[in-house]
Formats: structure tokens, C-alpha cells, sequence
């Protein structure tokens, strides 16, 4: 899609306002959907669920009425409204908002005689860093008494020093994808499947007030499934007598040594049928070939008694493959993308005339300088919390590995819900040993887990999937920074406002479980572990590691060298994932429907096709909104239309 030439400019000041207002909304509903009404997850993906519903709100009902008076969003208007909303929504529940309060307290609240945290993790952790005062963290997640006032201060003092390095993090993140976006855009040409959707329905038709999105048949009828399955099941929760459609099942295989899910997933089915035949058969393949593998080492009595604190995958041997795959994405990568790198670089410090960075959001030297003062003041941060320099530099370039790896696998995979095989503390502790690094360093570790663990979402990816919408609003983008930091400066500051309000109001661990108590538990569980049992280097760990290079390495050479390799190398980087196993069920069925259709009916009937299938993606999102808004209104709790 491309904007007509007369199009509005997209940043104005209504825009920026428009979507300032629902970046508010949105980031409203998404706390008090899985903290009060404890309902479906509406921020949680790459591809928010929220901002979907809200977006499509927007654009069926306000702006069709607006374009019937003459004074309708243009469709770049749209688009950037609708890139502040997935990057708000990047930070408002499991990429930071929801995070941060419980995990900060947690070392406090959930200290016991037990556990020892008060002997083994609490003497290594700096009192500007967490809240101060046994009652108020007790309040916080207990509730405070009736008449009581919020003591705010408690936790704005901490949070004073946290947040600029969390806006630091967020601005490198930024400024990579400013810097990457030219080779995967234009060079590259990645289909960033996740942007589809918006873009088909900002379209617009002259003469017409609906758009043409909205008056496609078959685009309602894919949108009526899920819609109306979605409904019946949340029907279901409230009056028993109706049916509810099952779409989960799990099927023990090997011995019922290991269990293979069968899951019907909408918006996974849509997004899929978008991507390439490649991609989509090795996405399911690799994931059965994953499940397969565990079952014979569940067989044959292979495993690693190695304790990953967060593992992103099923065991800790496909953890240590799939961070040898994702090392090799991201480092050939780098490498076919040297030739533009050296040229940002060469802007960046010469000033080379010859490179023109005007169509960028950032100009490359803003990029580039702004990366190495933020990773040098990040570094110098986390020193100050008791990480020591060197680790501190490890720390931040795995992080960053992991960041940009999940990022290019959801451009081009179209994956939303996705997380890095392990992270970059348990990695560190794997390679070196918790007996090299220290108790400083591991307390120093367990607290980085609120912006880096559980990478389900982070700014990384909205904002490269903002970028490539962004070539649709006319190559003077530099205002569209000023919009994504408004988005996170929004999400990020009223979804502290409302964890702290509920947490004292409601009791914290009367909110959403994952937040308040299993998730905040986990690091410093698996710090006094490694305090107390300490390991050394995992050479289990570096073996697997090395394998995984070496078959991603494989993979992509013979990707790259012969047209007839269908095995795609994203496959084996993430096939062994959690959720790729969950989902790999509705990536087969994708891949299937779209090889029968382009086999028997041709690229004609598929690209009639595809609003069916963006339908199937509204439908489940647009249901998991409605019965949010129904379910506060009734006083329902518990009724989730929507997980993944």
C-alpha cells in the first residue's frame, strides 16, 4: 500500500493527541483486565490484542463517522496512532509495567527462615534500589487498611533512579532498528507479517467513508469465527448450560513420556497463512522434531541437571541449542548487513555526504553516539547495583543479542507470542559458573529480571514494525521518534500509577499470580540456589551451545546457496521454543490451507483469501475486548476469551 501523494501529513497535532489518549486506554484496560477482572491478556504479544481492539474501534466507528463529516484520520494519521499503541503496549503488563513493583519488594515479602534471602541475597542489595520500610512492601502486597493513604514516596524514590536506565535501554533499542531498518526493509525486504493487518485496513477509497477493508464479505466472515466461538465460550463462564468449544488438546506420546498439544489458535492461523511456505513448514517441523527429541532423551534417560533459572524452552539442553542458533541469526546477519553498517558508521563519524540518512528517524550519528553513551551509562548503572564492569558489558551485549534476534524472527516469522531461548543472566551463569562471579554479581543479576526475563514483548519489536509501516507516511519520519517516546513515556508512567493503586488497594497478591508471586519469586529463588550450591562453567552448556552454531550455521549456508533447501534456519532457532510448541498445530494448519490453495486455485484465489484470514485476527482480538468491557460491567471475573 502505498499513500497518495495529496495525503495529510501524519504528524499532526491531532494525531499525536488521538493517540496519546488511547495509548491512556489502552494501558488502562490492559492492567485492569489481568489484575482486577482478571481476564484475557491484552498486552502481553508483539502483536497486542489491545491495540487491535481499540484500534479497530477507532477506525470502524470514530473515524468512518469522522470521514462522513470531511474531517477523517488519513491514513497515515492512522498508522501512527496506531504505532504509539503497540509500543505502549510493549511496556505496560509483562515487558515492564507489571513487572517491576512486585520483583523490586519480592526479596523482602517473600523472605523466610526457609529460603535464607535474608542472609544470602538481601545484605548485596542496594537500598536505593528497592523500596524501604517492612510495612509498606507488607501493605503492598497484602492491601492496606481502610482509611489508609498510599504511601506513593516509597516507591517513587527507587523508581526515580530506575528509570532512567530503563529509558536508556529503550532508546538503544530504538536506535538499532533506525540503524537495521534499511537492510531488513529495503534490502532484505522482510514481509513483517504483524503489520498486514493495520495496513489493510488504514486503506482507504474515495467516495467511500467505510473502508474498503471493512466492506469485504469474506473479511466478516473469517472475523465471525473466531468471534462467535470466542463468545460462546465466554457465554459459557457465566450460564453453564452453554456449550464451550474446546480448542486445546493434549495428546501423550513416546510412552507418555512427553505431551503434544493440539491447539486452534486465530490469530496464529492468520498470521501464519502470511508468511512463506519455507518458513511456515520449518516452524512446525523442527517443533515436532524438538518434541520427538525430548521424548527419546525422556526415553533413553539423557538430561542436564543444570538449573536454568528461566528457560525458554521445554529442558535445558534445547535452551543451550537454541542460544547457539539464535548467536549465529543474529552474528550472519551483522555480517550480510556489513556493507549498510559501514556506511551508517561512515555517516555516523565522517558525516559522508554520499549516505543520505534523511528518510531515517534518527539520523545515523544520533543512532550510533546515542547507543555508545547509553550502553556506557547502562554499564556504569549496573556496576552502581553490584554487577561488576565486565559483566555488566556481558550482560548488556546478550541482552541485545537476544533482543535483535526475536525481533528479526517475528518480522519475518510472524510469530506474536515468543520468548529468547533462556536470557542473558542464566546465560552468563551457565558459561562462567555462579562459583567465578559472587554473590554481588548474581543479587546484581536477579534484579536486571523485570526489563529482560519472560521477552514475550519489548520495545524492540513494535518499533520495527512501526518502522516499516512508517515508509508508508513519506520519508520525513523524524516526529514518529516523538510519538513512540510519548507511547512509552504514557504506558510505562500510568501502569506504575495503577500496579501501586491496586496493590495497596486490592493486596497485591489478590492481582494477576504471574506478577505478584510466581514470576517475583523466580530470580531470587535461583540466586540463593547458586549461592548456596555453586557451580562452575556448564560444559554441557558450551557443547550444546556449540552445536546449535554449528547446525544453525549449516542451515543458513545451505539456505543461502541452494533454491531447492526448503529447511528455513529460523525453524531450528526457535522450533524447540515454549510457544512454538504450543502453536506449532496452527502454523501446520496455515501452512497446509496456503499450499493447497496457491497448489490448486493459484496466487489469484490466495490473494483473495487473505481477508479471510486477517479476519480470523480481528475476530479473536476484537471478542477478547468486547467481553473485557462486558465483564467490568457485569463484575465478572476469571472469564479469559484470549491467551495466545
Amino acid at each position: 500500500m502505498k499513500i497518495p501523494e495529496d495525503n495529510p501529513p501524519p504528524f499532526t497535532l491531532r494525531a499525536f493527541t488521538t493517540g496519546a489518549i488511547l495509548c491512556f486506554l489502552v494501558t488502562l484496560a490492559c492492567q485492569y483486565s489481568v489484575n482486577i477482572v482478571h481476564g484475557s491478556y491484552l498486552a502481553i504479544d508483539h502483536m497486542p490484542a489491545g491495540a487491535i481492539f481499540i484500534f479497530f474501534v477507532f477506525t470502524l466507528l470514530i473515524n468512518t463517522v469522522l470521514r462522513k463529516l470531511g474531517i477523517g484520520f488519513s491514513s497515515s494519521e492512522q498508522l501512527l496512532i496506531y504505532t504509539m499503541l503497540i509500543v505502549c503496549c510493549s511496556v505496560v503488563t509483562m515487558g515492564f509495567g507489571s513487572k517491576i513493583l512486585p520483583m523490586l519488594a519480592a526479596s523482602f515479602y517473600y523472605a523466610t527462615p526457609e529460603n535464607r534471602w535474608a542472609q544470602l541475597i538481601q545484605p548485596y542489595i542496594k537500598r536505593w534500589l528497592v523500596p524501604q520500610g517492612a510495612e509498606n512492601i507488607r501493605t503492598f502486597f497484602e492491601g492496606l487498611p481502610k482509611g489508609t493513604s498510599i504511601p506513593w514516596m516509597t516507591w517513587i524514590k527507587p523508581l526515580v533512579l530506575w528509570l532512567p536506565f530503563i529509558f536508556a535501554l529503550y532508546f538503544v533499542m530504538i536506535a538499532i532498528m533506525v540503524i537495521l531498518r534499511k537492510q531488513w526493509v529495503e534490502k532484505e525486504r522482510l514481509i513483517f507479517p504483524l503489520t498486514r493487518l493495520p495496513m489493510e485496513i488504514v486503506k482507504e477509497e474515495k467516495g467511500s467513508a467505510l473502508a474498503p477493508f471493512y466492506r469485504n464479505k469474506i473479511m466478516w466472515l473469517g472475523f465471525a469465527i473466531p468471534f462467535v466461538i470466542g463468545c460462546l465460550n465466554a457465554l459459557h463462564h457465566y450460564f453453564h448450560f452453554v456449550p464451550l468449544i474446546n480448542l486445546v488438546q493434549w495428546v501423550p506420546i513416546f510412552r507418555q513420556t512427553v505431551d503434544i498439544q493440539f491447539r486452534l489458535s486465530f490469530p496464529v492461523l492468520g498470521l501464519a497463512y502470511l508468511i512463506n511456505l519455507d518458513v511456515a513448514f520449518s516452524l512446525w517441523f523442527f517443533s515436532l522434531l524438538s518434541t520427538t527429541l525430548r521424548a527419546i532423551f525422556n526415553i533413553t534417560g539423557i538430561s542436564s541437571s543444570e538449573y536454568l533459572g528461566f528457560p525458554g524452552t521445554h529442558d535445558v539442553i534445547a535452551s543451550h541449542l537454541g542460544m547457539g542458533a539464535f548467536i549465529t541469526l543474529v552474528f550472519f546477519g551483522l555480517w550480510m548487513a556489513r556493507g549498510h553498517l559501514r556506511d551508517v558508521f561512515r555517516k555516523a563519524f565522517k558525516g559522508d555526504k554520499k549516505i543520505d540518512d534523511s528518510s531515517e528517524m534518527l539520523s545515523y550519528r544520533t543512532a550510533v553516539i546515542g547507543i555508545i553513551l547509553s550502553v556506557l551509562f547502562m554499564s556504569f548503572w549496573l556496576t552502581l547495583t553490584g554487577i561488576s564492569f565486565g559483566i555488566s558489558l556481558l550482560f548488556l551485549f546478550i541482552a541485545f543479542l537476544l533482543y535483535i534476534g526475536l525481533t528479526r524472527i517475528v518480522a519475518e516469522g510472524g510469530i506474536p507470542a515468543l520468548t529468547a531461548p533462556t536470557i542473558s543472566s542464566d546465560t552468563i551463569v551457565s558459561a562462567l559458573g555462579s562459583s567465578h562471579i559472587g554473590a554481588r554479581d548474581l543479587t546484581g543479576l536477579a534484579l536486571t529480571w523485570p526489563y529482560h526475563s519472560d521477552l514475550r514483548t519489548f520495545p524492540m519489536s513494535p518499533a520495527a514494525h512501526g518502522l516499516k509501516m512508517a515508509e508508508e507516511m513519506g520519508k520525513r519520519k523524524r516526529l514518529l521518534f516523538l510519538g513512540m517516546l510519548l507511547a512509552l513515556i504514557i504506558g510505562i508512567f500510568t501502569s506504575l500509577w495503577l500496579v501501586i493503586r491496586f496493590s495497596y488497594t486490592s493486596g497485591g497478591a489478590n492481582l494477576n499470580k504471574w506478577f505478584f508471586v510466581d514470576g517475583p519469586i523466580m530470580p531470587f529463588k535461583y540466586t540463593a540456589d547458586k549461592i548456596l550450591h555453586p557451580t562452575g562453567p556448564n560444559g554441557i552448556g558450551w557443547l550444546c551451545k556449540g552445536i546449535g552454531v554449528v547446525v544453525m550455521f549449516f542451515l543458513m549456508f545451505m539456505r543461502n546457496r541452494f533454491l531447492w533447501w526448503s529447511l528455513h534456519p529460523i525453524g531450528f532457532a526457535i522450533g524447540s521454543n515454549r510457544w512454538v510448541t504450543y502453536l506449532w498445530f496452527s502454523i501446520f494448519l496455515a501452512w497446509l490451507l496456503k499450499s493447497m490453495i496457491l497448489r490448486y486455485g493459484g496466487p489469484k484465489i490466495y490473494k483473495n483469501s487473505i481477508p479471510f484470514f486477517l479476519g480470523l485476527i480481528l475476530g479473536q482480538y476484537t471478542c477478547a475486548g468486547t467481553w473485557f468491557i462486558i465483564d467490568c460491567i457485569t463484575g465478572m471475573k476469571g472469564n479469559m476469551v484470549f491467551w495466545i
